[in-house]
């Protein structure tokens, strides 16, 4: 993943709900806990780890059971030392203290509590690139490292690859939230873009990605930032092994679904923000000026520039909002064109009593056009008619701006198509058209238009188009 191009903005749950979540996260309320639960008594070792004879009562104290009751209790420890709410007061004689960042828990603001929960994600994240150590103990009770094939820097990227790709499928416009199937993460970070069928050597390599990655999710559930459903026991037993129950090998979920949390999302984003990504939140524009905003949403896809717009528009008054999106969508840049399609967008969003706003600048050579549209569509009265040469320069913009936002869609051929077609003698008059897009309007016209006669025409006009501009 580049950080030199922006992730898509995502919507985050307010700070004040995170920061229950985060208080609710089986991990942090553990960690809590054993830091209240600590006193004069309590011993740790070298590591800071509590000692041997202590993690019975821990467990205790935290109400667990089980197998994995142990772990789970010396696993919400190392948070609580990790994430300030235990300090170790005498490295020799094994003794604690309360930390500094334990009452933030409960006096804190929600910042001060998402600080904390951040630090606790950090702890988890590094332990779930580590590998399982069973099976690497000699004899003598010591880890063999010599029989570990581990690069703790490549493993910590290929998780962060994995949770990456989650975000950019999580920030998506299509389902956001929406659980992903293990096996399509895995591939994500392991299968080639250019690769068409994948070759049994790269299938390998996602299956052993696969059960890494159901290792490290079943590590991550805990402290909050996923849901995870693992994968099917059964698929990893033996293949002589006959099914307990009937299998629907259709059934994608069996091969593990996984999904960031809110807090998940609110997460993630922060450490990509930390590692210098640029990664938008819906409302980060809200108390920006109009220019921001229509600079800022110009990339953003419809749904998100749309919530983004509706924020900023809350903090205004119609008219005065209206007057600030026009003077900003003026310009004769590169970007212009885009602002004046998300400036038309956002004033649909206005109220009747932004009107004047938009009379105010009829005779505009830039917003004239579509001051028209808006008065028009909102049911005005003595909207005068736009000259011919009006006409031919919104219609470029527009083309320009949907060139921006969408590239050669389908959408934008439909549009190419139906402009020729409506106007009789298009060609042999919008290339005259004084607007710094308009040769480029006229050779993507010509590229998207099927009938090649049509683009031939099109592509003549931009010829001319771009000598009378002196290109």
């Amino acid at each position: 993943m580049s950080d030199s191009s922006p992730l898509p903005p995502v919507r985050l749950h307010t700070e004040a709900e995170l920061a229950r979540d985060a208080l609710s996260t089986p991990l942090l309320s553990r960690a809590a806990r054993l830091a209240r639960w600590a006193g004069p008594d309590t011993r740790v070792d070298a590591g800071g780890g509590l000692v041997d004879e202590q993690l019975p009562a821990a467990v205790e104290a935290l109400g667990l059971s089980g197998d994995d009751a142990a772990a789970d209790a010396s696993e919400a420890w190392r948070v609580a030392v990790d994430a300030g709410l235990v300090e170790v007061v005498d490295e020799d004689e094994g003794t604690v203290t309360a930390g500094e960042y334990l009452a933030l828990l409960t006096a804190g603001s929600p910042q001060d509590v998402l600080a904390v929960w951040l630090s606790a994600l950090e702890v988890v994240l590094a332990d779930a690139s580590v590998p399982d150590l069973d099976g690497l103990v000699d004899e003598d009770g010591e880890v063999d490292l010599s029989a570990l094939d581990w690069d703790p820097e490549g493993e910590a990227q290929f998780l962060d690859g994995v949770l990456g790709n989650l975000y950019l499928l999580t920030a998506g416009e299509g389902t956001p939230g929406a659980p992903v199937p293990l096996p399509a993460l895995a591939a994500s970070v392991i299968v080639p873009s250019d690769m068409g069928e994948p070759t049994n050597d790269v299938l390998e390599q996602v299956s052993d990605a696969m059960m890494r990655l159901d290792d490290q999710f079943r590590m991550l559930e805990p402290v909050g930032l996923v849901a995870y459903q693992p994968v099917d026991e059964t698929l990893m037993a033996d293949a002589d092994e006959e099914p307990a129950a009937p299998v629907d090998d259709t059934d994608v979920s069996r091969y593990g679904m996984v999904r960031l949390t809110p807090l998940g999302l609110y997460g993630m984003r922060a450490r990509l923000l930390e590692a210098g990504f640029e990664a938008p939140a819906v409302g980060d524009l809200a108390d920006k000026g109009a220019d921001a905003l229509l600079d800022g949403t110009a990339q953003f896809p419809p749904a998100a520039a749309q919530a983004e717009t509706e924020q900023w528009l809350q903090r205004r008054e119609s008219l005065t909002a209206a007057r600030e999106l026009l003077a900003a969508a003026r310009g004769s840049d590169a970007g212009a064109p885009l602002r004046r399609l998300r400036c038309q967008q956002a004033l649909s969003l206005v109220g009747a009593s932004a009107e004047p706003a938009l009379r105010e600048v009829l005779d505009d050579a830039e917003l004239g056009g579509l001051a028209r549209v808006w008065l028009t569509e909102n049911g005005a009265v003595d909207v005068p008619a736009p000259s011919e040469a009006m006409v031919y320069w919104l219609t470029i913009d527009t083309v320009a701006a949907q060139l921006a936002a969408e590239g050669n869609s389908e959408e934008l051929r439909a549009l190419v198509e139906g402009l020729a077609r409506q106007h009789g003698g298009f060609f042999d008059a919008v290339w005259r058209v004084d607007h710094p897009a308009t040769a480029d309007v006229l050779e993507a016209m010509g590229r998207l238009h099927p009938d090649k006669k049509v683009a031939k025409e099109a592509r003549k006009a931009a010829f001319k188009a771009r000598s009378q501009q002196g290109g």
